[in-house]
Protein backbone atom coordinates (compact mmCIF):
# COMPACT_ATOMS: atom_id res chain seq x y z
CA UNK A 1 0.00 0.00 0.00
CA UNK A 2 2.85 2.46 0.24
CA UNK A 3 4.11 2.05 -3.10
CA UNK A 4 0.88 2.54 -3.98
CA UNK A 5 0.64 6.42 -1.80
CA UNK A 6 3.82 7.11 -3.35
CA UNK A 7 3.00 6.66 -7.06
CA UNK A 8 0.18 8.73 -6.68
CA UNK A 9 1.96 11.49 -5.05
CA UNK A 10 4.78 10.82 -7.80
CA UNK A 11 1.62 11.46 -10.27
CA UNK A 12 0.24 14.34 -8.18
CA UNK A 13 3.44 16.56 -8.13
CA UNK A 14 4.42 15.86 -11.69
CA UNK A 15 1.11 17.27 -12.22
CA UNK A 16 1.09 20.02 -10.30
CA UNK A 17 4.63 21.50 -11.33
CA UNK A 18 3.74 20.44 -15.07
CA UNK A 19 0.10 22.85 -14.73
CA UNK A 20 2.63 25.52 -12.96
CA UNK A 21 5.41 25.88 -15.53
CA UNK A 22 2.80 25.78 -18.31
CA UNK A 23 1.47 28.91 -16.83
CA UNK A 24 5.13 30.35 -16.79
CA UNK A 25 5.65 28.69 -20.74
CA UNK A 26 3.54 28.05 -23.06
CA UNK A 27 0.31 29.17 -21.35
CA UNK A 28 1.57 32.71 -20.37
CA UNK A 29 1.23 35.05 -23.60
CA UNK A 30 2.95 37.43 -25.25
CA UNK A 31 5.57 39.35 -23.25
CA UNK A 32 5.97 43.03 -25.20
CA UNK A 33 3.34 45.03 -26.60
CA UNK A 34 4.35 47.03 -29.73
CA UNK A 35 3.12 50.29 -31.12
CA UNK A 36 4.25 51.76 -34.34
CA UNK A 37 3.94 55.24 -35.20
CA UNK A 38 3.46 56.45 -38.69
CA UNK A 39 4.19 59.79 -39.44
CA UNK A 40 2.64 61.15 -43.24
CA UNK A 41 3.86 64.17 -42.93
CA UNK A 42 6.96 65.69 -44.11
CA UNK A 43 8.59 67.88 -41.39
CA UNK A 44 11.84 67.89 -39.60
CA UNK A 45 10.69 66.99 -36.24
CA UNK A 46 8.41 64.69 -34.93
CA UNK A 47 7.09 65.24 -31.22
CA UNK A 48 5.96 62.05 -29.26
CA UNK A 49 3.75 62.78 -26.46
CA UNK A 50 4.59 61.59 -23.02
CA UNK A 51 0.97 60.13 -22.69
CA UNK A 52 1.50 57.67 -25.84
CA UNK A 53 4.90 56.71 -23.88
CA UNK A 54 3.17 55.44 -21.71
CA UNK A 55 0.21 53.77 -22.61
CA UNK A 56 1.50 50.58 -20.65
CA UNK A 57 3.82 50.26 -17.53
CA UNK A 58 7.07 49.78 -17.69
CA UNK A 59 10.01 51.04 -20.08
CA UNK A 60 9.41 52.28 -23.06
CA UNK A 61 12.10 50.74 -26.11
CA UNK A 62 11.99 53.06 -29.25
CA UNK A 63 13.24 51.81 -32.08
CA UNK A 64 13.55 54.64 -35.19
CA UNK A 65 14.70 53.71 -38.67
CA UNK A 66 15.83 55.85 -41.15
CA UNK A 67 18.41 56.63 -43.88
CA UNK A 68 21.15 58.70 -42.59
CA UNK A 69 21.38 60.55 -39.13
CA UNK A 70 19.36 60.43 -36.43
CA UNK A 71 18.80 62.71 -33.19
CA UNK A 72 16.52 61.95 -30.34
CA UNK A 73 15.89 63.71 -27.09
CA UNK A 74 13.21 64.40 -24.45
CA UNK A 75 12.28 67.06 -22.39
CA UNK A 76 9.57 68.70 -20.35
CA UNK A 77 6.94 69.02 -23.44
CA UNK A 78 6.08 72.87 -22.38
CA UNK A 79 10.08 72.98 -23.26
CA UNK A 80 9.89 71.04 -26.20
CA UNK A 81 7.05 72.85 -27.67
CA UNK A 82 8.63 76.48 -26.63
CA UNK A 83 11.49 75.03 -28.75
CA UNK A 84 9.68 74.16 -31.41
CA UNK A 85 7.67 77.33 -31.54
CA UNK A 86 9.11 78.37 -34.67
CA UNK A 87 9.72 74.80 -36.65
CA UNK A 88 6.99 72.83 -38.58
CA UNK A 89 6.39 69.03 -36.72
CA UNK A 90 4.04 66.85 -36.38
CA UNK A 91 2.58 66.28 -32.94
CA UNK A 92 1.96 62.65 -32.06
CA UNK A 93 -1.16 62.31 -29.26
CA UNK A 94 -3.35 59.84 -28.32
CA UNK A 95 -6.37 59.50 -29.51
CA UNK A 96 -9.83 59.00 -28.18
CA UNK A 97 -10.61 55.44 -29.17
CA UNK A 98 -7.58 54.31 -28.37
CA UNK A 99 -5.70 55.40 -31.61
CA UNK A 100 -2.98 57.56 -32.18
CA UNK A 101 -3.52 61.16 -33.79
CA UNK A 102 -0.61 62.63 -35.71
CA UNK A 103 -1.17 67.04 -36.48
CA UNK A 104 1.30 68.77 -38.57
CA UNK A 105 1.86 72.16 -36.21
CA UNK A 106 3.09 75.16 -38.54
CA UNK A 107 5.17 77.98 -36.83
CA UNK A 108 3.52 81.25 -35.95
CA UNK A 109 5.32 84.57 -36.61
CA UNK A 110 4.33 85.40 -32.93
CA UNK A 111 5.71 82.71 -31.36
CA UNK A 112 9.00 83.87 -32.20
CA UNK A 113 11.05 85.76 -29.22
CA UNK A 114 12.29 89.13 -29.66
CA UNK A 115 15.92 88.61 -30.95
CA UNK A 116 15.68 84.50 -31.82
CA UNK A 117 17.41 83.45 -34.63
CA UNK A 118 15.54 83.07 -37.68
CA UNK A 119 17.35 80.16 -39.02
CA UNK A 120 16.24 77.00 -38.27
CA UNK A 121 17.08 76.28 -34.80
CA UNK A 122 19.82 73.06 -34.00
CA UNK A 123 18.67 69.87 -32.01
CA UNK A 124 21.89 69.13 -30.60
CA UNK A 125 23.19 70.54 -27.84
CA UNK A 126 20.27 72.95 -26.57
CA UNK A 127 20.21 72.87 -23.08
CA UNK A 128 16.56 72.43 -22.86
CA UNK A 129 16.94 68.49 -23.25
CA UNK A 130 17.43 66.65 -20.32
CA UNK A 131 19.28 63.73 -22.25
CA UNK A 132 20.00 63.43 -26.01
CA UNK A 133 21.02 60.16 -28.61
CA UNK A 134 22.25 60.32 -31.71
CA UNK A 135 22.95 57.66 -34.49
CA UNK A 136 22.99 56.85 -38.17
CA UNK A 137 20.58 54.64 -39.50
CA UNK A 138 18.81 52.93 -36.89
CA UNK A 139 18.36 54.41 -33.36
CA UNK A 140 17.20 52.29 -30.55
CA UNK A 141 17.06 53.59 -26.70
CA UNK A 142 15.35 52.37 -23.65
CA UNK A 143 13.47 54.85 -21.74
CA UNK A 144 11.31 55.46 -18.65
CA UNK A 145 9.41 59.15 -18.96
CA UNK A 146 6.75 60.18 -17.02
CA UNK A 147 3.84 62.43 -17.73
CA UNK A 148 4.70 66.01 -18.58
CA UNK A 149 7.84 64.62 -21.29
CA UNK A 150 7.96 64.25 -24.39
CA UNK A 151 10.16 62.51 -27.12
CA UNK A 152 11.68 64.82 -29.97
CA UNK A 153 13.03 62.99 -32.99
CA UNK A 154 14.75 64.83 -35.88
CA UNK A 155 17.32 63.86 -38.46
CA UNK A 156 19.69 67.09 -38.59
CA UNK A 157 16.60 69.75 -37.97
CA UNK A 158 16.18 70.53 -42.20
CA UNK A 159 15.55 67.02 -43.45
CA UNK A 160 12.61 65.20 -42.85
CA UNK A 161 12.39 62.89 -39.52
CA UNK A 162 12.13 59.84 -39.75
CA UNK A 163 8.76 58.30 -40.33
CA UNK A 164 9.67 54.51 -39.11
CA UNK A 165 9.24 54.36 -34.90
CA UNK A 166 7.93 51.83 -33.23
CA UNK A 167 8.03 51.75 -29.53
CA UNK A 168 7.88 48.50 -27.20
CA UNK A 169 7.01 47.84 -24.08
CA UNK A 170 7.73 44.62 -21.74
CA UNK A 171 4.31 42.79 -20.57
CA UNK A 172 4.20 41.45 -17.29
CA UNK A 173 1.93 38.61 -17.37
CA UNK A 174 0.50 37.79 -13.48
CA UNK A 175 0.49 33.75 -13.11
CA UNK A 176 -0.43 33.92 -9.48
CA UNK A 177 -0.70 29.95 -9.38
CA UNK A 178 1.86 29.03 -11.06
CA UNK A 179 4.34 29.48 -7.68
CA UNK A 180 1.88 27.99 -5.55
CA UNK A 181 1.58 24.70 -8.07
CA UNK A 182 5.11 24.15 -8.65
CA UNK A 183 5.01 24.58 -4.34
CA UNK A 184 2.53 22.18 -4.06
CA UNK A 185 4.34 19.59 -6.70
CA UNK A 186 7.60 20.30 -4.64
CA UNK A 187 6.30 18.98 -1.71
CA UNK A 188 4.28 16.15 -2.62
CA UNK A 189 7.42 15.22 -4.31
CA UNK A 190 9.29 14.99 -1.30
CA UNK A 191 6.76 12.94 0.35
CA UNK A 192 6.49 10.67 -2.44
CA UNK A 193 10.35 10.33 -2.02
CA UNK A 194 9.85 9.77 2.47
CA UNK A 195 6.75 6.75 1.40
CA UNK A 196 8.70 5.11 -1.61
CA UNK A 197 11.61 4.98 1.05
CA UNK A 198 9.73 3.52 3.69
CA UNK A 199 8.24 0.91 1.41
CA UNK A 200 11.32 -0.40 0.54
CA UNK A 201 12.11 -0.69 4.07
CA UNK A 202 9.21 -2.40 4.94
CA UNK A 203 9.73 -4.79 2.26
CA UNK A 204 13.64 -5.30 3.25
CA UNK A 205 12.29 -6.57 7.04
CA UNK A 206 9.70 -8.58 5.46
CA UNK A 207 12.24 -10.33 3.19
CA UNK A 208 14.77 -11.09 6.14
CA UNK A 209 16.35 -14.39 7.08
CA UNK A 210 13.73 -16.74 8.88
CA UNK A 211 14.18 -19.97 11.00
CA UNK A 212 13.07 -23.79 9.65
CA UNK A 213 12.04 -26.17 11.94
CA UNK A 214 14.27 -29.03 9.75
CA UNK A 215 17.96 -29.33 10.32
CA UNK A 216 21.07 -27.96 8.30
CA UNK A 217 22.46 -30.95 5.12
CA UNK A 218 25.57 -31.95 5.78
CA UNK A 219 28.19 -30.50 3.74
CA UNK A 220 31.59 -31.58 2.55
CA UNK A 221 35.06 -30.35 4.69
CA UNK A 222 35.93 -27.12 3.80
CA UNK A 223 38.99 -27.14 2.61
CA UNK A 224 40.99 -24.21 4.25
CA UNK A 225 43.92 -23.82 1.26
CA UNK A 226 41.11 -23.50 -1.04
CA UNK A 227 38.84 -20.90 0.62
CA UNK A 228 42.27 -18.67 1.13
CA UNK A 229 42.45 -19.43 -2.83
CA UNK A 230 38.75 -17.41 -2.84
CA UNK A 231 39.45 -15.18 0.00
CA UNK A 232 39.75 -12.17 -2.38
CA UNK A 233 35.95 -13.02 -4.26
CA UNK A 234 34.38 -13.75 -1.02
CA UNK A 235 34.80 -10.15 0.83
CA UNK A 236 34.22 -8.30 -2.08
CA UNK A 237 30.75 -9.73 -2.53
CA UNK A 238 29.00 -5.73 -1.45
CA UNK A 239 26.68 -5.74 1.23
CA UNK A 240 22.93 -5.13 0.96
CA UNK A 241 23.33 -2.32 3.53
CA UNK A 242 25.67 -0.29 1.41
CA UNK A 243 23.29 -0.48 -2.06
CA UNK A 244 20.38 1.10 -0.20
CA UNK A 245 22.76 3.93 0.97
CA UNK A 246 23.46 4.55 -2.27
CA UNK A 247 20.17 4.23 -3.54
CA UNK A 248 18.84 6.98 -1.12
CA UNK A 249 21.57 9.33 -1.73
CA UNK A 250 20.99 9.08 -5.64
CA UNK A 251 17.27 9.69 -5.06
CA UNK A 252 17.62 12.54 -2.71
CA UNK A 253 20.08 14.68 -4.92
CA UNK A 254 17.84 14.87 -7.61
CA UNK A 255 15.27 15.98 -5.92
CA UNK A 256 16.92 18.79 -4.29
CA UNK A 257 18.35 19.88 -6.99
CA UNK A 258 15.12 20.15 -9.03
CA UNK A 259 12.74 22.05 -6.44
CA UNK A 260 16.06 24.60 -6.41
CA UNK A 261 15.62 24.94 -10.09
CA UNK A 262 11.96 25.26 -10.41
CA UNK A 263 11.98 28.06 -7.80
CA UNK A 264 14.80 29.89 -9.20
CA UNK A 265 12.54 30.76 -12.07
CA UNK A 266 9.83 32.06 -10.10
CA UNK A 267 9.04 35.87 -9.92
CA UNK A 268 6.98 37.71 -8.08
CA UNK A 269 4.31 37.74 -10.83
CA UNK A 270 4.08 34.11 -10.19
CA UNK A 271 2.28 34.19 -6.78
CA UNK A 272 -1.09 35.90 -5.33
CA UNK A 273 -0.21 38.93 -4.38
CA UNK A 274 -2.02 40.19 -0.91
CA UNK A 275 -3.13 43.58 -0.45
CA UNK A 276 -0.86 45.33 1.82
CA UNK A 277 -2.41 47.18 4.62
CA UNK A 278 -2.60 50.68 4.77
CA UNK A 279 0.17 52.62 6.17
CA UNK A 280 0.80 56.63 6.43
CA UNK A 281 3.76 57.83 5.10
CA UNK A 282 5.29 60.68 6.14
CA UNK A 283 4.54 64.42 4.94
CA UNK A 284 6.81 66.54 2.75
CA UNK A 285 8.48 69.30 4.52
CA UNK A 286 8.86 71.55 1.78
CA UNK A 287 5.38 71.42 -0.54
CA UNK A 288 5.23 73.94 -3.61
CA UNK A 289 2.39 76.43 -3.50
CA UNK A 290 -0.63 75.05 -5.97
CA UNK A 291 0.05 77.68 -8.42
CA UNK A 292 3.75 77.55 -8.40
CA UNK A 293 5.45 76.38 -11.52
CA UNK A 294 8.06 74.03 -12.40
CA UNK A 295 12.01 74.48 -11.99
CA UNK A 296 13.45 75.47 -14.90
CA UNK A 297 16.15 72.72 -13.95
CA UNK A 298 16.69 69.32 -12.75
CA UNK A 299 19.73 68.46 -11.01
CA UNK A 300 21.71 66.50 -13.35
CA UNK A 301 20.72 68.57 -15.96
CA UNK A 302 21.84 71.95 -14.23
CA UNK A 303 25.42 69.80 -13.81
CA UNK A 304 25.81 69.25 -17.10
CA UNK A 305 24.84 72.62 -18.29
CA UNK A 306 27.65 73.81 -15.69
CA UNK A 307 29.99 71.13 -17.60
CA UNK A 308 28.95 72.22 -20.79
CA UNK A 309 29.85 76.48 -19.43
CA UNK A 310 33.16 75.02 -18.12
CA UNK A 311 34.33 72.99 -21.21
CA UNK A 312 33.59 75.64 -23.69
CA UNK A 313 35.08 78.95 -21.37
CA UNK A 314 38.00 76.51 -21.10
CA UNK A 315 38.56 76.70 -24.91
CA UNK A 316 37.81 80.15 -25.34
CA UNK A 317 40.47 80.47 -22.55
CA UNK A 318 43.44 78.73 -24.63
CA UNK A 319 43.00 80.50 -27.61
CA UNK A 320 42.23 83.64 -25.22
CA UNK A 321 38.76 84.59 -27.66
CA UNK A 322 36.74 86.96 -26.45
CA UNK A 323 33.92 86.14 -28.82
CA UNK A 324 34.03 82.29 -28.35
CA UNK A 325 33.70 83.24 -24.46
CA UNK A 326 30.66 85.23 -25.40
CA UNK A 327 28.96 81.93 -26.43
CA UNK A 328 28.67 80.80 -22.29
CA UNK A 329 29.38 84.20 -20.54
CA UNK A 330 27.80 87.46 -20.19
CA UNK A 331 27.65 90.75 -18.10
CA UNK A 332 30.64 91.37 -15.54
CA UNK A 333 31.47 87.78 -16.00
CA UNK A 334 32.49 88.35 -19.62
CA UNK A 335 33.91 91.44 -19.20
CA UNK A 336 36.35 90.49 -16.58
CA UNK A 337 37.13 87.56 -18.79
CA UNK A 338 38.02 89.61 -22.03
CA UNK A 339 40.04 92.30 -19.86
CA UNK A 340 41.88 89.24 -18.83
CA UNK A 341 42.64 87.79 -22.21
CA UNK A 342 43.75 92.06 -23.29
CA UNK A 343 46.32 91.89 -19.96
CA UNK A 344 47.31 88.10 -20.68
CA UNK A 345 48.48 89.03 -24.23
CA UNK A 346 50.52 92.46 -23.23
CA UNK A 347 52.06 91.20 -20.26
CA UNK A 348 53.43 87.84 -20.27
CA UNK A 349 53.68 87.17 -16.74
CA UNK A 350 50.27 88.19 -16.14
CA UNK A 351 48.09 85.79 -14.12
CA UNK A 352 44.84 84.37 -15.50
CA UNK A 353 41.41 83.73 -14.16
CA UNK A 354 40.96 80.78 -12.41
CA UNK A 355 38.59 78.04 -14.80
CA UNK A 356 34.76 77.71 -14.31
CA UNK A 357 34.14 74.35 -11.83
CA UNK A 358 32.42 71.62 -12.65
CA UNK A 359 31.31 68.50 -11.68
CA UNK A 360 29.20 67.79 -8.99
CA UNK A 361 27.51 71.04 -7.46
CA UNK A 362 27.12 71.04 -3.38
CA UNK A 363 23.69 73.32 -3.94
CA UNK A 364 21.19 73.90 -6.70
CA UNK A 365 18.72 76.63 -6.54
CA UNK A 366 16.42 76.55 -9.99
CA UNK A 367 14.25 79.46 -10.64
CA UNK A 368 10.26 78.37 -10.51
CA UNK A 369 9.60 79.50 -14.15
CA UNK A 370 7.48 78.19 -17.24
CA UNK A 371 8.82 80.93 -19.20
CA UNK A 372 11.80 83.03 -19.74
CA UNK A 373 14.91 84.73 -18.91
CA UNK A 374 15.36 81.40 -16.64
CA UNK A 375 17.58 81.51 -13.77
CA UNK A 376 19.36 79.33 -11.35
CA UNK A 377 21.67 79.53 -8.68
CA UNK A 378 24.40 76.59 -8.27
CA UNK A 379 27.20 76.19 -5.41
CA UNK A 380 30.35 74.26 -6.82
CA UNK A 381 32.84 72.62 -4.02
CA UNK A 382 36.09 74.05 -3.72
CA UNK A 383 39.18 72.49 -5.89
CA UNK A 384 41.37 72.66 -2.93
CA UNK A 385 41.37 72.06 0.47
CA UNK A 386 42.89 75.96 0.82
CA UNK A 387 40.25 77.03 -1.27
CA UNK A 388 36.83 78.55 -1.04
CA UNK A 389 32.82 76.89 -2.96
CA UNK A 390 32.18 79.07 -6.06
CA UNK A 391 28.71 80.58 -5.80
CA UNK A 392 27.46 81.19 -9.71
CA UNK A 393 23.85 82.52 -11.35
CA UNK A 394 23.31 80.83 -14.79
CA UNK A 395 20.50 82.60 -17.11
CA UNK A 396 18.77 81.43 -20.57
CA UNK A 397 17.78 84.17 -22.36
CA UNK A 398 15.10 82.33 -24.54
CA UNK A 399 14.27 78.68 -25.40
CA UNK A 400 17.16 78.65 -28.33
CA UNK A 401 19.59 80.46 -26.80
CA UNK A 402 22.37 78.25 -24.53
CA UNK A 403 22.17 78.87 -20.69
CA UNK A 404 25.37 81.82 -19.17
CA UNK A 405 26.92 82.61 -16.55
CA UNK A 406 26.07 85.83 -15.52
CA UNK A 407 27.56 86.14 -11.66
CA UNK A 408 30.35 84.19 -10.20
CA UNK A 409 32.16 84.94 -6.85
CA UNK A 410 33.53 82.77 -4.03
CA UNK A 411 31.39 82.26 -0.96
CA UNK A 412 33.02 84.32 2.01
CA UNK A 413 30.44 83.23 4.75
CA UNK A 414 29.29 80.34 7.10
CA UNK A 415 25.63 81.40 6.73
CA UNK A 416 22.78 78.80 6.62
CA UNK A 417 20.19 79.94 4.56
CA UNK A 418 16.56 77.82 4.40
CA UNK A 419 16.65 77.36 0.66
CA UNK A 420 13.83 75.57 -1.14
CA UNK A 421 14.80 71.48 -2.65
CA UNK A 422 15.69 71.71 -6.59
CA UNK A 423 12.60 69.99 -7.58
CA UNK A 424 10.25 72.20 -6.36
CA UNK A 425 12.28 75.84 -6.91
CA UNK A 426 12.54 78.95 -6.02
CA UNK A 427 9.96 82.19 -6.93
CA UNK A 428 12.08 85.14 -9.10
CA UNK A 429 11.73 87.98 -6.32
CA UNK A 430 11.13 90.99 -8.76
CA UNK A 431 13.97 94.12 -8.62
CA UNK A 432 11.62 96.72 -7.18
CA UNK A 433 10.35 94.29 -4.44
CA UNK A 434 8.80 96.17 -1.36
CA UNK A 435 8.66 93.16 0.90
CA UNK A 436 12.63 92.70 1.05
CA UNK A 437 14.37 94.85 3.76
CA UNK A 438 15.97 96.70 0.35
CA UNK A 439 14.66 96.66 -3.24
CA UNK A 440 17.17 94.23 -5.36
CA UNK A 441 17.83 96.97 -7.89
CA UNK A 442 18.48 99.09 -5.19
CA UNK A 443 20.93 96.84 -3.12
CA UNK A 444 24.35 97.57 -5.58
CA UNK A 445 23.68 101.38 -4.78
CA UNK A 446 23.02 101.37 -1.42
CA UNK A 447 26.44 99.09 -0.70
CA UNK A 448 28.51 101.39 -3.35
CA UNK A 449 27.47 104.19 -1.27
CA UNK A 450 28.70 102.64 2.32
CA UNK A 451 32.06 101.57 0.15
CA UNK A 452 32.24 105.16 -0.33
CA UNK A 453 31.38 106.73 2.77
CA UNK A 454 32.05 104.31 5.07
CA UNK A 455 29.84 104.35 8.20
CA UNK A 456 28.56 107.54 7.56
CA UNK A 457 26.42 106.30 4.95
CA UNK A 458 22.72 106.41 5.09
CA UNK A 459 22.21 102.85 4.66
CA UNK A 460 25.23 101.21 6.60
CA UNK A 461 22.79 100.32 9.58
CA UNK A 462 21.07 97.88 7.17
CA UNK A 463 24.47 95.52 6.38
CA UNK A 464 26.22 93.41 8.88
CA UNK A 465 29.63 94.28 8.24
CA UNK A 466 30.94 92.03 10.97
CA UNK A 467 31.64 89.16 8.58
CA UNK A 468 31.91 91.30 5.82
CA UNK A 469 35.20 90.02 3.98
CA UNK A 470 34.56 91.95 0.43
CA UNK A 471 35.15 95.40 2.55
CA UNK A 472 37.77 94.15 4.51
CA UNK A 473 39.58 92.88 1.22
CA UNK A 474 38.95 96.41 -0.66
CA UNK A 475 39.99 98.88 2.54
CA UNK A 476 43.44 96.64 2.16
CA UNK A 477 43.56 97.05 -1.53
CA UNK A 478 42.63 100.35 -1.49
CA UNK A 479 45.49 101.52 1.24
CA UNK A 480 48.09 99.23 -0.39
CA UNK A 481 47.25 101.46 -4.07
CA UNK A 482 47.47 104.56 -2.55
CA UNK A 483 50.74 104.08 -0.27
CA UNK A 484 52.53 102.80 -4.00
CA UNK A 485 51.33 106.29 -5.82
CA UNK A 486 52.25 108.19 -3.05
CA UNK A 487 55.45 107.16 -3.18
CA UNK A 488 55.72 108.77 -6.13
CA UNK A 489 53.65 111.08 -7.11
CA UNK A 490 51.79 112.27 -4.05
CA UNK A 491 53.87 115.87 -4.85
CA UNK A 492 52.00 115.83 -8.40
CA UNK A 493 48.72 114.70 -8.15
CA UNK A 494 46.26 112.93 -5.67
CA UNK A 495 44.51 109.26 -6.36
CA UNK A 496 41.04 109.02 -4.74
CA UNK A 497 38.61 106.45 -4.22
CA UNK A 498 34.54 105.63 -5.04
CA UNK A 499 32.11 103.36 -5.92
CA UNK A 500 28.83 102.74 -7.74
CA UNK A 501 26.02 100.64 -8.99
CA UNK A 502 27.41 98.12 -11.75
CA UNK A 503 25.41 97.69 -15.25
CA UNK A 504 24.35 94.38 -14.85
CA UNK A 505 20.78 93.12 -13.74
CA UNK A 506 20.53 92.37 -10.46
CA UNK A 507 19.56 88.49 -9.67
CA UNK A 508 16.88 87.68 -6.78
CA UNK A 509 15.43 84.16 -5.76
CA UNK A 510 13.57 83.69 -2.44
CA UNK A 511 14.51 81.63 0.01
CA UNK A 512 11.94 79.91 2.28
CA UNK A 513 11.84 82.22 4.97
CA UNK A 514 10.32 84.91 2.94
CA UNK A 515 14.02 86.79 2.46
CA UNK A 516 16.06 85.98 -1.05
CA UNK A 517 19.66 85.87 -2.49
CA UNK A 518 20.36 88.66 -4.49
CA UNK A 519 23.26 89.02 -6.69
CA UNK A 520 24.59 92.43 -7.69
CA UNK A 521 28.00 94.36 -9.09
CA UNK A 522 29.36 97.31 -7.81
CA UNK A 523 32.08 98.98 -9.84
CA UNK A 524 35.25 100.49 -7.33
CA UNK A 525 37.16 103.30 -9.02
CA UNK A 526 40.17 104.88 -8.73
CA UNK A 527 40.92 108.07 -10.19
CA UNK A 528 44.25 109.57 -10.21
CA UNK A 529 44.64 113.09 -11.11
CA UNK A 530 46.99 115.81 -11.45
CA UNK A 531 47.23 119.00 -8.99
CA UNK A 532 48.47 121.22 -10.83
CA UNK A 533 48.49 122.32 -14.60
CA UNK A 534 51.84 121.31 -15.10
CA UNK A 535 52.31 118.23 -13.86
CA UNK A 536 51.67 114.56 -15.55
CA UNK A 537 50.68 111.53 -14.24
CA UNK A 538 52.48 108.31 -15.43
CA UNK A 539 51.60 104.72 -14.78
CA UNK A 540 55.21 103.82 -13.97
CA UNK A 541 55.24 100.20 -12.74
CA UNK A 542 51.50 99.87 -13.26
CA UNK A 543 51.49 97.74 -16.16
CA UNK A 544 48.21 96.69 -16.16
CA UNK A 545 46.72 100.11 -16.52
CA UNK A 546 49.02 101.08 -19.26
CA UNK A 547 47.87 98.38 -21.47
CA UNK A 548 44.15 99.08 -20.67
CA UNK A 549 44.83 102.61 -21.22
CA UNK A 550 47.22 102.81 -24.53
CA UNK A 551 49.53 105.54 -22.99
CA UNK A 552 52.21 105.64 -20.62
CA UNK A 553 51.08 109.38 -18.94
CA UNK A 554 48.39 111.67 -19.19
CA UNK A 555 48.10 115.24 -18.42
CA UNK A 556 44.46 114.71 -17.33
CA UNK A 557 44.85 111.53 -15.07
CA UNK A 558 43.40 108.19 -15.26
CA UNK A 559 40.65 105.95 -14.22
CA UNK A 560 40.76 102.70 -13.55
CA UNK A 561 37.46 100.40 -12.69
CA UNK A 562 37.26 97.08 -10.92
CA UNK A 563 34.34 94.85 -11.31
CA UNK A 564 32.81 93.64 -8.35
CA UNK A 565 30.16 90.12 -8.66
CA UNK A 566 28.73 90.47 -4.93
CA UNK A 567 25.67 87.62 -3.28
CA UNK A 568 23.70 88.73 -0.49
CA UNK A 569 21.42 87.42 1.56
CA UNK A 570 18.79 90.30 2.32
CA UNK A 571 15.78 89.54 5.18
CA UNK A 572 12.31 90.41 4.82
CA UNK A 573 11.24 93.66 5.32
CA UNK A 574 9.69 92.24 8.97
CA UNK A 575 12.83 90.75 9.62
CA UNK A 576 15.13 92.25 12.19
CA UNK A 577 17.90 90.42 10.54
CA UNK A 578 20.55 92.72 8.83
CA UNK A 579 21.44 92.05 5.00
CA UNK A 580 24.90 89.98 4.91
CA UNK A 581 27.28 89.16 2.39
CA UNK A 582 27.95 85.50 1.08
CA UNK A 583 30.64 86.21 -1.34
CA UNK A 584 32.23 88.19 -3.86
CA UNK A 585 34.80 88.36 -6.60
CA UNK A 586 36.54 91.46 -7.84
CA UNK A 587 38.53 91.93 -11.62
CA UNK A 588 39.89 94.42 -13.13
CA UNK A 589 37.53 96.08 -16.20
CA UNK A 590 38.67 98.96 -17.50
CA UNK A 591 41.44 101.78 -17.32
CA UNK A 592 41.53 104.94 -19.46
CA UNK A 593 42.73 108.41 -19.73
CA UNK A 594 39.89 110.45 -17.46
CA UNK A 595 38.37 113.29 -19.46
Amino acid sequence: MRFVWAVAAFVLAALMIGAGIAQRTVFEGPTTASQAIAVDADAPYVLIDGAVLGAHPGAQNVRIEGSGPIFASYARTADATSWLSTSDYVHVTPAADGALDSALVAPASSDTADGASSEPPTPQGSDLWLDEYEGTGTLDETLQLPDGMSLLIAADGTAPAPAAITVTWPIRNATPWAGPLILGGCVLLVAGLVLYLLALRHARRSRGPRRKGLPMPVTEPIDIAAADDQKGVISATPTRRRLTRGRRAFAAVPAVAVSALLFAGCSADAWPQLAPSATPSPSATVVAPKDQESPVVTEAQAERIVARIADEVATADAARDGVAAATRLDGTVLAARQTNYTLLAAIPDYKPLPAIPSGRLQVILPEANDEWPRTFFAVAPPAGSDEASTVMSITQKDPWAPYKLTYLAQLTSDTDLNLAPAYVGAIAIPKDSPFLAIAPEKLAGAYADILTKGSGSEFASLFDNTDDAFQTQLESDRSTRLTAFNSTGATTGAMTFSATAGTTEPVALATLDSGAIVAVTVDDLDTVAPTNSDAVIKTGDNTAVQALAGVDQSSTGFVTTYGNQLFFFVPSQSSKERIQLLGYSSNILTSKVAG
